[in-house]
């Protein structure tokens, strides 16, 4: 699990970005309606706003956002029209959080506890980042969150990072929280098969004693659903060098009973999950055989293959994870693969979400 890297952001350097957080034109394409919203949410750990999508979809209206990464916030601002705020573990960034909000959402990384508790509460959740998610909840008290980790969270330090974070938002911010769930993004309209935790939480003193996630939409769409329609530049084709290299590696993995290497998708199954760095590109690799012009456009070693193998695209990347078509991609294809990859999957969210939003309108009725 990758570990968080905190964005260093000098004082007046933060004041200015406060000032010019609302003040871009208005050439995005999803930001939030003009109309009056259904709930307001915030959005931490941001990303590149698949949370927001989803949010804004039920009718939401984002009045904050945190994420880090540089190349992440100027695909947010292309956007969504707004450059979300730096590092959330600053009290800096912290203070430009409104008072008051219906619903925290945030994908926050995964981190080993130091239990020097008995308890392995609040206080023992310190120096992580989910303490500051725990933070907030406890200063500003919305009415629910909804938390999204990867599906190892469960038995992470041998399931006591999970009990952690669950006594935490239990017992120490009095919050109820149903067992949490793994969904996947597959059973929810997308062709890939991707395993999530999801966690949420009502403020007890709405009553909310019950909640239901989502079952699955039964709708089943394969590699071909999301594929390009049009020929796909050759630089996305691999040389015969590196598949040559792919195949000896799996070969090597398979002696030893090992079964990591690359594998090719076929127009009718769905995607392994995709992932920043490793083979998370390898393993899912596919055939497609209208290329017609094999001179490299990159400098590779060797020729570009005639098998017709080559890399997903990140348009394709975005689609497995459930973006709209006008999804503004604004950075280079390596940046936008890591942030598709971060990302969270937007069917799969929005369904939760209604869950949520559902419980939120039934103790207004």
């Amino acid at each position: 699990m990758k570990s968080y890297q905190a964005e260093e952001i000098k004082p007046g350097k933060l004041k200015e970005r406060a000032a010019q957080y609302r003040l871009f034109e208005n050439t995005a394409g999803f930001q939030t309606a003009d109309t009056e919203e259904k709930f307001t949410f915030i959005d931490l750990f941001a990303g590149i706003g698949g949370f927001r999508i989803a949010m804004q979809n039920l009718g939401g209206k984002c009045v904050f956002s945190s994420e880090w990464d540089e190349k992440a916030k100027k695909t947010y601002e292309a956007n969504f029209g707004e450059v979300p705020y730096g590092d959330i573990t600053k009290e800096e960034t912290k203070k430009f959080i409104p008072e008051k909000f219906d619903v925290l959402c945030a994908g926050f990384p995964c981190q080993a506890f130091s239990i020097a508790g008995k308890r392995g509460g609040f206080e023992d959740t310190r120096g992580t980042l989910f303490f500051d998610v725990a933070e907030i909840i406890r200063r500003h008290r919305p009415k629910a969150f909804f938390l999204e980790n990867v599906k190892g969270l469960t038995n992470h330090d041998k399931g006591r990072t999970l009990k952690t974070i669950l006594n935490t938002l239990r017992e120490d911010l009095d919050y109820f929280v149903p067992e949490p769930q793994i969904v996947n993004a597959k059973d929810f309209g997308v062709p890939q098969n991707r395993e999530r935790i999801f966690i949420v939480g009502f403020r007890k003193d709405l009553s909310i004693g019950d909640f239901s996630y989502p079952e699955p939409t039964g709708i089943r769409k394969t590699f071909s659903d999301i594929r390009e329609e049009e020929t796909v530049p050759t630089k996305y084709y691999l040389s015969t060098q590196y598949i040559d290299t792919l195949r000896k590696h799996k070969e090597r993995h398979e002696s030893k009973g090992n079964g990591f290497g690359y594998e090719i998708i076929p127009d009718n199954g769905i995607a392994n999950a995709i992932v920043v760095g490793g083979m998370g590109r390898e393993r899912n690799l596919v055939i497609d055989h209208r290329i017609t012009d094999f001179t490299p456009t990159t400098n590779i070693k060797g020729e570009v293959n005639r098998e017709g193998i080559r890399k997903m695209t990140p348009r394709e990347w975005a689609r497995l994870q459930g973006f709209p078509e006008d999804y503004k991609i604004v950075v280079a294809d390596a940046s936008a693969y890591k942030q598709f990859g971060n990302s969270v999957a937007v069917p799969a969210i929005q369904a939760v979400a209604e869950k949520i939003i559902c419980k939120l309108e039934e103790i207004r009725l």
